[in-house]
């Protein structure tokens, strides 16, 4: 197969010839460099090459260009190759266009003219959003398999492979014979759907694997390198992220545990668009491969697949019990554990779930359910951007709403977004009744909460967004919590049957326990945005050391 294309347009051709020079210089090893002189040309190209069954990672397009403006060719362009990254060039008077872009085409940069030193202005952009579209490219490869049916409950493992970067091939027995005589080969035909099975290259196989089973096989860490460390971390979202970046960056040995994928409940996010220095957005898959990388190139390991049970406190150290019987030792730690999601019960949902029905965006779902209709249950920001990935797939989205009111509970910008999709229906005071289908969901009972009243919805997937309950349980008899379980830090210490016993106060992040932090979601008081959580996490750091030089 020929290497991936990088498309640049631009009308004048004197600026095109340098466009081209600069990034077959840069990309011309990996990358076949191709260019056009116009929008139309561009089109006719793009099509001849998705005729072919190549692949194009990057559009570079100039905004002024006579017959089709670049934004007008993105648009186009998107249409027949949507997974390429898009990068707008202009001028300095353009820069409204390019900011109008973003949200019409969902431009990923902009570059203003000219983008000399290109090592400065140019490279580091670009090399950004090639490693953003490797990491999710549609490319051939002799890899990990998972075969499975569209309605059986296997989203745990695709998700678990997509959120850690890793490419399968997706085989459904329903409409592949050649799947289903690999499934039957493995399982007999009588047990044809004892489903996921996961194909490795080596000629092994899981049934059904777990998290720890398949993170093992894929070569994730698993186990701790040290039995000692400076900080141990508890929870993968973006608290426990931002802290492991600063703790290992500022010098201390740090491990963080992650029981299943790190990014939590943001990993799952469809589009984060409101986080500091992303004016496009990002998704929540995104922000926690990029975190992930930078703190292991800073030297922190991150253990996948790793439950942390129960905490205990011998003299100055805390000692974290994982599930598989193996026990860490540090000097300080910081629990960051977040919240775990709250189940919807209605008759039905339990048993359908994984087959229609799903917790969170789902991304690895959401294509799957083309030109069908959904419902997202939920009024919060999660919901929102759920329902807007789904419009982009789905023929209509319904979102049922408990409250009267987005206006409460939803960020202005997703609420104008939702208003201004027309495949986007919203119901409020409405709540889910019951859930119907034999082997999927085939649709829902809802219930209006004012009248009473049900009607029933046919939908092909349920997405449930309704929020979560602090995951605090294992270390809930060692620091001090609230009713709700929310973790108490700083000030609030004291204020339950635990009582701080040292001279000093405790410091902002500090629990009843000195020298065990709280960040994020799962510590009391605080603002459940992503921003706030890694702000937490990296500040949790700084009383760290602030503690460690008192003991």
């Amino acid at each position: 197969m020929p290497p991936p294309t990088i498309l640049c347009v631009d009308d004048e051709p004197q600026v095109l010839n340098a466009v081209e020079r600069d990034l077959r210089t840069r990309y011309g090893s990996k990358y076949r460099i191709v260019k056009a002189g116009s929008g139309a040309a561009a089109i006719d190209l793009l099509n001849r090459l998705k005729e072919r069954g190549d692949l194009v990672a990057l559009f570079l397009v100039d905004q002024r260009m006579p017959g089709m403006t670049g934004t007008e060719l993105l648009s186009e362009a998107r249409k027949i190759f949507p997974e390429a990254k898009k990068v707008l060039l202009t001028a300095y008077a353009d820069t409204e266009a390019a900011i109008s872009c973003i949200n019409s085409v969902g431009l990923d940069h902009y570059l203003m003219k000219p983008w000399d030193p290109p090592e400065q202005v140019l490279y580091p952009i670009l090399d950004d959003l090639l490693a953003d579209w490797e990491a999710t490219a549609p490319v051939e490869y002799d890899g990990i398999r998972v075969a499975g049916a569209l309605w059986s409950s296997l989203s745990d493992v695709k998700d678990f492979l997509a959120r850690h970067q890793i490419p399968y091939k997706w085989m459904d027995i329903e409409r592949d014979v050649k799947a289903l005589a690999e499934v039957e080969k493995v399982n007999g035909r009588e047990n044809a759907h004892d489903i996921p099975i996961v194909f490795f290259p080596d000629g092994t196989h899981l049934v059904k694997p777990d998290t720890r089973a398949l993170a093992d096989k894929v070569g994730l860490q698993t186990s701790a390198d040290h039995p000692f460390y400076d900080l141990i971390i508890i929870g993968g979202g973006p608290a426990g992220l931002g802290a492991a970046v600063y703790g290992a960056s500022e010098g201390l040995r740090t491990a963080m545990i992650e029981r299943a994928s790190p990014g939590g409940q943001a990993g799952s996010s469809s589009r984060i668009e409101n986080y500091l220095g992303f004016p496009n957005g990002l998704s929540g898959a995104d922000l926690a491969r990029r975190a992930s990388t930078q703190a292991r190139r800073l030297g922190a390991e991150i253990l996948t697949a790793a439950d942390a049970r129960a905490v205990r406190v011998e003299d100055q150290y805390k000692i974290v019990e994982l599930a598989d019987g193996t026990e860490l030792m540090c000097r300080a730690l910081v629990v960051a554990t977040g919240m775990t999601t709250r189940q919807l019960e209605a008759e039905g949902v339990e048993r359908l779930t994984g087959a229609g029905i799903y917790y969170g965006a789902a991304n690895t779902e959401a294509a799957f359910y083309r030109d069908q209709p959904v419902v997202v249950i939920g009024g919060a920001n999660s919901a929102g951007q759920g329902a807007m990935l789904f419009s982009q797939f789905s023929s209509h989205v319904t979102m049922l709403v408990r409250a009267d009111t987005l206006e409460d509970s939803m960020s202005r910008y997703l609420i104008d977004q939702i208003a201004g999709t027309p495949n986007i229906t919203v119901q409020f005071n409405s709540e889910v009744a019951a859930a119907h289908g034999d082997t999927r969901l085939e649709g829902i009972d809802v219930r209006d909460k004012r009248t009473g009243a049900v009607e029933r919805l046919d939908v092909a997937a349920m997405f449930i967004f309704i929020g979560a309950a602090p995951h605090s349980e294992f270390v809930s008899k060692v620091v001090e919590t609230n009713e709700a379980g929310f973790i108490l830090t700083g000030v609030d210490v004291g204020r339950g049957k635990t009582k701080w016993t040292l001279e000093r106060d405790p410091l902002l992040t500090e629990t009843s326990v000195p020298g065990i932090f709280a960040a994020g979601d799962v510590q009391h008081g605080t603002v459940k945005r992503v921003a706030t959580a890694v702000g937490q996490g990296a500040l949790s750091v700084s009383f760290v050391h602030q503690y460690l030089q008192t003991v």
